[in-house]
């Protein structure tokens, strides 16, 4: 499809944009006002990620000529069973004839590295504007916290332009990406209509009412309790263990990108890779926000997490171990204490972690963050067929832990 080829729609028209057209934007900045991942975290994903993803930039004007939202997309060929552990031999057995088989072109709304949200353009309200002003509904405050109409109105847009948009583009499906469950209410006619809502792999949370970490593990389970201290018996039996926080990976990247790369390879579920890149600028553009641990033993580094720090919350996204010594220093639970006594500290009130490894995290108390995927099948006549499919290749379905979660109805909800 041709850049800047522009789509029309009930309430305006959409304009597809490049990443280099994007600079040119001076609404882009305000677009994700007030989310933790805003439009620089964007940027970031486009400019280091796997060139896997491609990557574009819906630019939503209404009748009067106003940016009313910038919403990122991409383009990628999914594995449509890659969350379905049971079916893989089978499927690869298939692939060596037909390697495409059960993979599609699809178009993707949302981040290629995180949760998804739509993107009203918010503007800080200026000092002298009145609530009651009739352009404040356009804008947001200071907060950057979007007017439900505003989301609304992207949703609506978003439902009429992207089937165009993917048709032209020859991709086969369109997916709005791990969005959270607030966005049920705003995304709901999308699925009273032609998309299909299941849930995605869910992110978990732990609200942090505690005084310290000590004081945290009281509140857990006996069983639990006891195989903590256990383990962390063995820890203080062993080298010592420092740990560092800073806000620019970039001096310590070389040392510790191998043991994001051997968690990467372990898991079950893979989409996104992070590179070098990636964890240098997530630093350098925006050291308000990025904060990386770093533990040592005997001055060598042996992991690393990644976190995002925004209004009292820290979003722990990823964690790199040194698989020679992670397993005997119980290192997964190392680092969560050292992460968790650090956010107790900055006075920070929720720790949010990204999906999959649940069986600790059920153990250690943590709620799940339901996440959904909306999906749609561009043939009006296929679609009807798949979305009956979609609630058997959803991927929660196949995972017995989570049903185990004292909030699992919520992600169906």
């Amino acid at each position: 499809m041709r850049e800047q080829e522009t789509i029309s729609f009930t309430h305006g028209v959409a304009r597809v944009l490049t990443r280099e057209e994007l600079r040119n934007i001076d609404a882009w900045q305000y677009a994700f006002s007030g989310k933790t991942k805003d439009h620089r975290f964007y940027e970031i994903v486009a400019d280091t990620l796997d060139s896997k993803f491609e990557h574009h930039y819906l630019l939503l004007e209404d009748r009067a000529g106003k940016v009313r939202a910038i919403q990122p997309v991409f383009f990628v060929q999914q594995n449509l069973v890659e969350g379905i552990p049971a079916l893989r031999a089978a499927v690869d057995a298939v692939r060596r004839r037909f390697p495409r088989f059960l993979t599609m072109r699809v178009l993707m709304v949302g981040n290629a590295a995180g949760e998804g949200h739509l993107s009203a353009c918010a503007r800080p309200i200026e000092a002298g504007v009145s609530p009651a002003d009739p352009f404040a509904a356009d804008t947001a405050a200071a907060t950057g916290l979007v007017a439900p109409e505003d989301g609304e109105w992207v949703a609506t847009a978003l439902h009429e332009v992207l089937g165009v948009f993917a048709r032209k583009s020859k991709a086969s499906l369109i997916v709005f990406k791990d969005f959270p469950a607030q966005y049920r209410h705003t995304l709901r006619n999308l699925a009273v209509t032609d998309f299909t809502r299941v849930p995605s792999m869910p992110m978990t949370e732990l609200k942090l009412d505690y005084t310290d970490f000590d004081h945290y593990v009281s509140t857990l389970g006996a069983s639990t309790r006891k195989d903590l201290r256990r383990k962390f018996r063995r820890i203080a039996a062993a080298e010592p263990i420092s740990v560092e926080v800073v806000t620019d990976l970039t001096p310590y990247v070389h040392e510790v990108y191998p043991f994001y790369l051997q968690v990467h390879e372990r898991s079950p579920l893979k989409f996104e890779r992070l590179t070098k890149e990636y964890l240098s600028n997530l630093g350098r553009r925006m050291p308000d926000r990025a904060r990386f641990f770093i533990w040592r033993q005997n001055g060598k580094a042996i992991a690393f997490s990644v976190a995002l720090v925004h209004e009292g919350t820290i979003y722990d996204d990823y964690l790199g171990l040194d698989y020679r010594v992670a397993l005997d220093l119980h290192l997964y639970f190392y680092t969560l204490r050292d992460i968790l006594s650090w956010s107790l500290t900055q006075g920070l009130q929720r720790y949010r972690s990204s999906p999959l490894n649940y069986q600790p995290k059920l153990h250690l108390g943590c709620d799940l963050y339901p996440l959904d995927l909306y999906v749609r099948h561009t043939n009006p006549v296929l679609n009807k067929v798949f979305r009956p499919v979609l609630k058997f290749l959803e991927p929660t379905r196949h995972d017995p832990v989570l049903k185990r979660f004292r909030n699992a109805r919520e992600l169906h909800g």
